[in-house]
């Protein structure tokens, strides 16, 4: 071949300043799809082989990635297909040109937010490297016996302008070699292309070597004046990725010590085991491999997620994968490939893509499966795994309608007793004695158990049971199933006075006239803070407590769905405020003596320490408002 220069035959002013500013938004993306391309290359070769259609010497196929600050180049070579002076013109010049000029046409006629959906739909892989290269060259020589006099070396500036020639290359195979621009210098740096090839290569099934590594070998026969194995500096290749990584096996031929080992490699700072596994494998209706694990998550749950990584054919394709899988199963760690997830496409266009939502819903099912499976074979150990898979369990329900459906067979309750029940164990467990007048069964629940206790006891005393509902999304769990269970409500046990969270009967008289109520609620309003207090009046028994604090249980599950994310907007950037019932108990004795006080001052201390008693049971009492309290208790006792 004599040397050619030639124009590529594109109708499209400036297409590669838009490649090179938009083609991907991450310019890094570019060493994946070159790698990709070499994979590409060899994995052709390698079928050929395991055809007969080639019969040559295979040899080595490790790919090679190069850096060489001096001159400026990175370069990825490999021992795969390699091209003939035709196949570049066709396949560099031709086919990806033309690709890349339907891509600049519809580029410009899309608005900004619909230019980055359509970005990677058009397999622009070789062309990112303009984004980081002043110059980009191929260096190829084919396969093919006799399939071309002699390699063959192209050369383009990032102009429509390109140079192929004849050149020496004595391997198969085909290498790119980038000549890295000014502004991304970052490119020549070996940390920075261990960071890359580790994030998107780490496991391609073809061996890939980024220059030497240093280990150590035993001296055979050689041992220190201690007794250790002396050992020698070696010089080995760097082969950065796991070639066969544990998802690729069939689930049974993987102990859970690989399971376990296989977490570490995904995870190397993740030093907590997961709960359990799911070993995804299906090749029908699409093809899907990967395994899950449930970890255990901490109380901040949304540092638990971008922690699934997402694979086409062992290639990595991203670890945010919001939208792609669904939202409660973002809380899970490991892998999912499938090469029916298009690979060069952005995230919005993963989550509109039909193969992608059968793959969601069947990667839902699969751990429905999985969870009610664990459920039935060992219930003890699903139940001593609750507190730390409920999070994603409760999640589900939530979010998903087809996970409800499956998982409130094997959802549990639990109460303060440390006792677990289905949902439909728990209503046969309660429905006798928590039914109220009108024959609504009510759910008793406490979010902490200490903090609480007064009112927990209070409800066991007269043979209800208490559920603890503590977790961080279990405000809105609860407004969850209240609508889906049958004449049923959830309250929180501090919520209201007993009597009143299951009316049993008509309120019981009361030992005050309405004028000694608002003769006693105005003593108590001058002592307490109006505005974060209201004051109310119940007939109790009289060995109830003389007043107890509640919280109104609407405005507490907003406050509590605030703090998560989800609630309280309504009352705009400082939110929703806290607003408590002081509730008096019109026939306790001690209220009664209220009346009979004549001397204001003791009246107020009374009152005052009634007030704080209620407040303390509570946990609001606190710095200088305890401290009075204290001074105030050790008068009354002198």
């Amino acid at each position: 071949m004599t040397t050619q220069k030639g124009q590529i035959d594109i109708k499209t002013e400036n297409i590669f300043p838009i490649i090179k500013k938009f083609l991907y938004s991450d310019h890094e993306i570019f060493l994946r799809e070159l790698i990709s391309n070499a994979v590409d290359a060899t994995q052709k070769l390698k079928t050929l082989v395991s055809t007969g259609a080639f019969k040559g010497e295979l040899g080595g196929l490790t790919i090679h990635v190069e850096v060489d600050k001096k001159n400026k180049t990175l370069t990825v070579r490999d021992r795969g297909l390699g091209m003939t002076g035709d196949e570049v013109k066709k396949y560099i010049n031709q086919i990806a040109f033309s690709s890349a000029e339907e891509f600049v046409k519809k580029f410009k006629t899309k608005s900004e937010a619909e230019q980055h959906n359509i970005i990677g739909h058009f397999g622009l892989g070789f062309y990112s490297s303009f984004m980081v290269s002043e110059k980009v060259e191929i260096k190829t020589k084919t396969y093919k016996k006799g399939g071309a006099t002699k390699p063959v070396r192209w050369e383009c500036d990032g102009s429509p302008e390109y140079l192929l020639e004849d050149t020496e290359k004595e391997d198969r195979g085909t290498e790119i070699i980038l000549h890295i621009d000014k502004e991304n210098k970052e490119f020549l740096e070996d940390h920075k292309i261990t960071e890359l090839l580790n994030k998107y290569c780490k496991f391609l099934p073809v061996p890939i070597q980024f220059g030497m590594k240093t280990e150590y070998e035993p001296i055979e026969g050689k041992k220190d004046k201690d007794g250790n194995q002396e050992t020698k500096e070696v010089k080995v290749p760097n082969i950065i990725n796991n070639t066969h990584p544990l998802w690729k096996n069939k689930p049974a031929a993987a102990t859970d010590e690989d399971y376990k080992n296989f977490y570490r490699e995904l995870y190397p700072m993740t030093f907590e085991e997961p709960l359990f596994h799911i070993h995804l494998n299906v090749d029908y209706p699409f093809n899907l491999t990967g395994i899950l694990y449930f970890p255990k998550v901490k109380k901040d749950y949304k540092l638990q997620r971008n922690k699934i990584q997402l694979y086409s054919n062992q290639v990595f394709v991203t670890d945010s994968v919001e939208g792609i899988v669904p939202e409660f199963l973002t809380l899970l760690h490991g892998v999912i490939d499938s090469p029916d997830i298009p690979l060069n496409v952005s995230r919005s266009y993963l989550q509109s893509d039909q193969s992608v939502k059968k793959i969601s819903s069947y990667i839902t099912r699969k751990v429905a499966d999985k969870l009610s499976e664990i459920f039935k074979k060992d219930r003890k150990v699903f139940e001593d795994k609750w507190d730390d898979i409920k999070i994603f369990i409760e999640y589900g329900m939530v979010s998903e309608p087809k996970f409800y459906d499956k998982a409130e067979k094997f959802a549990l309750l639990k109460n303060t007793e440390g006792k677990y029940f289905t949902f439909e164990e728990y209503k046969k467990h309660i429905e006798t004695a928590q039914k109220d007048k009108e024959n609504k069964l009510v759910y008793l629940y406490a979010t902490n158990q200490e903090e609480q206790f007064s009112y927990i006891e209070a409800a066991k005393e007269r043979g209800y049971d208490v559920l603890i509902m503590d977790g961080v999304l279990d405000s809105h769990f609860i407004q969850n199933i209240e609508q889906k269970f049958e004449n049923s409500s959830f309250a929180r046990v501090d919520s209201d006075s007993i009597e009143k969270l299951i009316k049993k009967e008509d309120e019981a008289p009361s030992k005050l006239d309405d004028k000694q109520k608002e003769q006693l609620k105005a003593m108590f309003e001058r002592n307490i803070n109006k505005e974060q207090f209201k004051v109310e009046f119940e007939n109790l028994s009289e060995s109830d407590m003389p007043a107890t604090i509640t919280q109104n249980e609407f405005m507490r599950r907003m406050k509590d769905m605030e703090a998560v994310g989800g609630g309280g907007m309504m009352m705009g950037m400082g939110g929703l405020p806290d607003m408590y019932d002081l509730i008096v108990n019109a026939n306790n004795p001690l209220i009664g003596k209220l009346l009979v006080e004549e001397d204001e001052k003791n009246q107020d201390n009374l009152i005052k320490q009634v007030y704080d008693l209620a407040r303390l049971s509570k946990n609001l009492l606190k710095g200088k408002e305890l401290n009075d309290f204290v001074k105030r208790s050790v008068n009354i006792i002198e």
